[in-house]
């Protein structure tokens, strides 16, 4: 199938736009509507992108039987329910990160796409870097034998939104976002790990946040800041597999170590990438060309774009030419790792998966 898929973008904001800006990059992409609820910026977003139909009300995008796919790209709190009115209205839907402020709200959307049996994928940037790609290669060559610890890390030395000086507030707002650095960067590298180890059930997850770097008090009135700027866990998963994890926004260093999966016969960190393995008394730490590795994947292999990015690989599921990633499944997983460091934290002691699944609470905005 290579027909051009017809997209409608809900959400023109700073992440709308960067949406449109990959999907323009896309030959078979063709975004024939979007919706906002900031009728100048709408207009002028669909302006700039050539956008023939903007509405105001999103239900009049659903409505249109000549949309096959619908971007969403909203607070996290709204991420739920305009999801599930998407699916219900017959679109596949391509869901910005995280999956949604809560657990349940992430379950209802993966159960509301199982039941309409339409296409739901969630925005996981980094399972299309060359360092995953080049990990996960090494994964299912057997070089690293049995899997038994990932390390998710997430360095920033002060970037929290809008107290830091970019975004809006409402990325600091429980009330908008349901959480802080582990919804908004900690997803990425979490759902990295869960992938290359092959997204293990959950079984028990024990964590701690904190919010104490020092904020501007001017900054920090206006905003309404209540969400977490470090987050640190452990979790134990399946056939004994675990994953240990640190996520910051602000925090008083100069860089955490990459992420990491190690196993039985070898390990890979993916920045700065590294293999490392031992040979009889020999230790290896070996390096990669990761652009000639790419290179091949897309020429050798015939991969072309497939796995250029999240948009690319959204639009080639959509067309039929490779099988959609189990973003989803994978967003769900990270949900459950997310909300068990909070209930962690708020209870003081480990937490089980079942629990976390029974506390969790809608954080979801109706629309």
């Amino acid at each position: 199938m290579t027909d051009k898929v017809r997209i409608g973008v809900i959400g023109v904001g700073q992440i709308g736009k960067h949406h449109l800006s990959r999907y323009a990059e896309i030959e078979a992409a063709d975004v024939v509507a979007a919706a906002d609820i900031n009728e100048a910026e709408l207009q002028r977003v669909a302006g700039a992108f050539d956008i023939p139909d903007a509405y105001a009300d999103f239900r009049e995008l659903l409505a249109r039987d000549d949309i096959e796919a619908v971007d969403i790209c909203l607070h996290n709190n709204l991420h739920m329910p305009m999801t599930v009115a998407a699916l219900r209205a017959g679109k596949n839907v391509y869901c910005e990160k995280p999956m949604a402020g809560a657990y349940c709200d992430a379950e209802t959307m993966y159960r509301a796409a199982q039941g309409t049996g339409r296409k739901l994928a969630i925005q996981l940037s980094t399972l299309y870097a060359k360092e995953t790609k080049a990990a996960k290669a090494l994964i299912d060559g057997g070089m690293l034998g049995k899997l038994y610890h990932g390390r998710s890390t997430g360095f920033r030395r002060r970037g929290r939104p809008y107290v830091d000086g970019y975004g809006s507030p409402a990325f600091v707002q429980k009330r908008n976002s349901g959480g802080g650095a582990l919804y908004d960067m900690g997803v990425y590298h979490i759902a990295r790990m869960l992938y290359l180890l092959g997204n293990p059930d959950i079984l028990r997850v024990s964590g701690k946040v904190y919010q104490e770097t020092d904020v501007d008090p001017m900054r920090k009135e206006k905003s309404g800041y209540n969400v977490e700027e470090l987050g640190l866990g452990f979790v134990r998963m399946q056939d004994g597999i675990t994953m240990d994890l640190i996520e910051a926004w602000a925090i008083h260093l100069d860089g955490f170590e990459g992420s990491s999966v190690v196993g039985t016969k070898g390990g890979v960190r993916l920045e700065p990438f590294g293999f490392y393995q031992s040979i009889g008394d020999l230790d290896v730490n070996g390096s990669a060309n990761l652009d000639g590795f790419d290179y091949r994947l897309h020429n050798v292999r015939e991969q072309g774009d497939v796995y250029d990015s999240p948009q690319h690989h959204w639009i080639a599921a959509l067309q039929g030419r490779v099988e959609l990633l189990p973003t989803a499944e994978l967003a769900l997983n990270t949900m459950l790792v997310s909300e068990g460091i909070y209930l962690s934290d708020k209870l003081g002691r480990e937490v089980t998966a079942d629990e976390v699944r029974e506390f969790s609470v809608s954080t979801a905005v109706q629309v």
